[in-house]
């Protein structure tokens, strides 16, 4: 029967012209080589060398072999290849870069969903902000994320939008609740807004900025917190209102501040959630895996974006 290793002593000896050349670069014995190209040309029933002198001349049948040989070689290595990759996979560590206020969305569930299928990986979420996720891939410490689009530089980067989800003025004043809210009105109010390290990258801010581009003002923040809870917890309070995703505002309010509710703005407002990765990226297993199950928890919250 055919086998890997006498292709392999095949190959070397066709490339050496020499049974003793070709034992060496393998490490075999010159009679193991001698023993396995005579098996070969056994299976075969045809000659493949002839002596000449202290080396070996292919015949043309020889030359008939050799590309089939490297052919079915590189395939039995790229089937090693793929099953060291799958176990490396099954036991090794992925990493996945979300901007912060994701695991409001699919955190904990999209963590138990890699392990329901791949029980023995470690899996790490990196990141706080979007435009922190993005330096990450920028640097190649991360292979793929989903973050906010608004805040994304797309040079370099293939973005892939998935899911977007509204923003809505939360507030404990039923009276600033009674109608969806204008730019003029937001310029007027006095909000608290999470993530005040990254207040000029964050997604949400880059909205309400165009948003409120032709009244000539910022969004006016009284209070500036790191985490979108504290900041739910304060509109709860009645200190501030805030403008947040409205999934967030769907999950938080019931538990942080449930006298507090959530309208609309006036024209609505959207954050998309895309998927972000190097334009030059070859992405692996993981990352593509994380991609699927990502993309599939955000959808299940937020309003999907189905390219065409």
């Amino acid at each position: 029967m055919l086998s890997l290793h006498q292709l392999r002593c095949f190959l070397m000896t066709y490339e050496h012209g020499s049974l003793t050349a070709a034992a060496e670069a393998l490490g075999y014995a010159q009679p193991s080589v001698s023993e396995q190209i005579r098996a070969l040309e056994k299976t075969l029933g045809v000659q493949l060398f002839r002596r000449v002198g202290r080396g070996v001349v292919p015949t043309t049948v020889a030359d008939t072999l050799r590309p089939h040989a490297e052919r079915t070689l590189a395939a039995a290595e790229e089937a090693r290849k793929a099953v060291q990759a799958a176990k490396s996979f099954e036991t090794g560590t992925i990493r996945f870069g979300m901007f912060g206020a994701a695991r409001l969305y699919a955190g904990a569930d999209l963590v138990a969903d890699v392990l329901a299928r791949y029980p023995g990986v470690r899996v790490e979420l990196v990141g706080q902000n979007s435009a922190e996720v993005q330096e990450d891939l920028r640097r190649g410490r991360l292979e793929a994320a989903m973050i906010a689009v608004s805040s994304v530089e797309s040079e370099g980067m293939t973005i892939t939008p998935v899911a977007r989800d509204e923003l809505v003025y939360v507030s404990a004043d039923p009276t600033r609740l009674a109608t969806p809210v204008t730019a003029h009105r937001l310029a007027q109010a006095s909000l608290v807004m999470p993530e005040t390290t990254w207040r000029a990258d964050d997604s949400i801010r880059i909205i309400l900025r165009r948003l409120l581009h032709e009244t000539g003002r910022n969004p006016p923040t009284r209070i500036e917190v790191e985490d979108i809870e504290t900041a739910v917890e304060l509109v709860g309070r009645g200190l501030a209102d805030s403008v947040i995703p409205r999934g967030a505002a769907e999950q938080l309010l019931p538990r942080l501040a449930p006298a507090a509710g959530w309208v609309s703005l006036r024209p609505r407002q959207y954050d998309t959630f895309a998927i972000v990765h190097r334009a030059d990226a070859t992405l692996s297993p993981a990352a593509r895996l994380m991609i699927e199950l990502a993309t599939r928890r955000i959808r299940e919250i937020a309003e999907p974006v189905n390219l065409r």
